[in-house]
């Protein structure tokens, strides 16, 4: 712990001085007249981002802000990792190839051999890796389109809260109203249960799934999988316990059901361990990860799963763009520079969030008649308040005074934190206080 306090529950310092309000107005003009009205983050960061580094982005204007968001948790090693920049602007200037669709290259050899080598192997994980397209939703529809295909059925189980992708097979297990209407058409084949203490204890562990099951008169399909994220980072920084998640590993097993844990936002260290699952003594069938594996903010997912699971036939599943050669080059490098020595970013990771929980324990104190709740894992926390409205209007005065943050839960309710685990303890430090006046300052 860094604060620098003996009182662990206090404040960090104000400092208010150093804040300045931006005022500025950036020409936005072909944003909004050219640009489609779905895009979102802009609005509530209205200025033009020009250049970035570390933890630290800066506008045409030269304001700067420290950044919280980290590219939803796609730069978990920051922006321009210099380390990662170096590796990629070597690959360039040697005329590396670029795009390979999944043809074998250096670039993707290196990839493989490393990451066998840093992560599954001390994992004793026995997994095989796909490259399913660039994106985090297209490891998702290659899970579940490959569980469908083992199983030989239809259903896929998920839990309430969930997110999984924006593309129709992600979104039928997905929970969140406003996203699922935004396919249009019926989502089918997906089946929600209650996550981890939906029912605030009131009701046992999977109690009404293992009923549904068992019933014949249930009108429950077998399912062939079912998809759970150990935190859910957009559903509103929902913490599953790890009891929660071995009673569930052990329900698919006894059931027949294959498990698919959605590691794209909270793999690749985010929680503390490579993967998230890892504190619960868990191998899942399917494994999903995306965002920062390429450690550079460049396209690049994967998914997973265990050998006896590999009965694609060749072309089954494709895209063009799931040879990300570049990506590959980076995520090489990612590997190599943080997580060669086993425990040192983790336990970076796990300091780091202890500065984060002590800091909202202060601030749930000092507002204690607001604040619902805080919660996270690792570098990602969630404050929460009663009033719905009210961690939209922090992560606007937070921009203000230069911090980005943005809100989740299916009202936005949440204060959402994600920054890069490369930040640094006054980086820390900075960003908390410049949190805890932007409390103050709004109701």
């Amino acid at each position: 712990m860094t604060h620098p306090t003996d009182d662990p529950h206090a404040l960090p310092p104000r400092n208010e001085e150093r804040f300045v309000v931006t005022i500025t107005q950036p020409d936005l003009s072909v944003f909004e007249t050219l640009e489609s009205e779905v895009r979102s983050y802009c609005r509530g960061w209205p200025t033009v981002f020009d250049r970035a580094h570390g933890s630290r982005m800066y506008d045409e204007d030269g304001h700067e802000y420290l950044d919280f968001f980290a590219g939803a948790g796609s730069l978990n090693y920051g922006h321009n990792n210099p380390v990662l920049k170096r590796a990629l602007i070597d690959y360039l200037e040697r005329d590396g190839v670029t795009h390979g669709l999944d043809m074998s290259t250096t670039a993707k050899r290196s990839f493989l051999q490393t990451f066998q080598d840093l992560v599954l192997r001390p994992r004793d994980l026995p997994y095989k890796v796909m490259f399913p397209g660039p994106t985090g939703t297209n490891a998702v529809e290659s899970a579940l389109k490959l569980a469908r295909k083992v199983k030989g059925r239809e259903a896929i189980v998920s839990f309430t809260n969930a997110f999984h992708g924006m593309s129709l097979g992600s979104l039928a297990v997905t929970g969140n109203a406003f996203k699922r209407a935004g396919a249009g058409i019926p989502l089918v084949h997906g089946t929600p249960m209650p996550f981890d203490n939906y029912f605030d204890g009131k009701v046992p562990d999977f109690l009404w799934f293992e009923r549904l099951l068992e019933d014949q008169g249930s009108g429950l399909n077998k399912p062939a999988a079912v998809i759970v994220e150990t935190v859910q980072g957009e559903g509103g920084i929902n913490v599953a316990r790890p009891e929660w998640l071995r009673a569930l590993s052990e329900l698919c097993e006894r059931q027949d059901m294959l498990l698919i844990v959605d590691d794209i936002q909270m793999g690749c260290g985010r929680t503390g361990a490579f993967f998230s699952f890892e504190e619960a003594g868990i191998t899942p069938d399917i494994v999903t990860v995306s965002k920062s594996i390429s450690g550079y903010g460049l396209p690049m997912s994967l998914c997973l799963f265990k050998p006896e699971l590999d009965i694609w036939e060749p072309g089954e599943h494709n895209g063009t763009f799931r040879g990300n050669n570049p990506a590959f080059v980076t995520a090489t490098a990612a590997l190599e520079a943080y997580w060669a020595d086993g425990s040192a970013m983790e336990k970076q990771t796990r300091a780091r969030g202890e500065q984060v929980e002590q800091t909202l324990a202060a601030i749930a104190e000092e507002n204690s008649a607001d604040v619902k709740e805080y919660r996270g894992r690792g570098l990602v926390w969630g404050l929460e308040f009663h009033d719905k409205g009210r961690a939209g209007r922090i992560a606007k005065r937070a921009f203000e005074l230069g911090l980005l943050i943005e809100t989740s839960g299916p009202e936005s309710e949440v204060v959402k934190l994600l920054p890069a685990l490369t930040v640094t303890a006054d980086e820390m430090d900075e960003g908390l206080s410049i949190l805890a006046r932007a409390v103050r300052e709004t109701l």
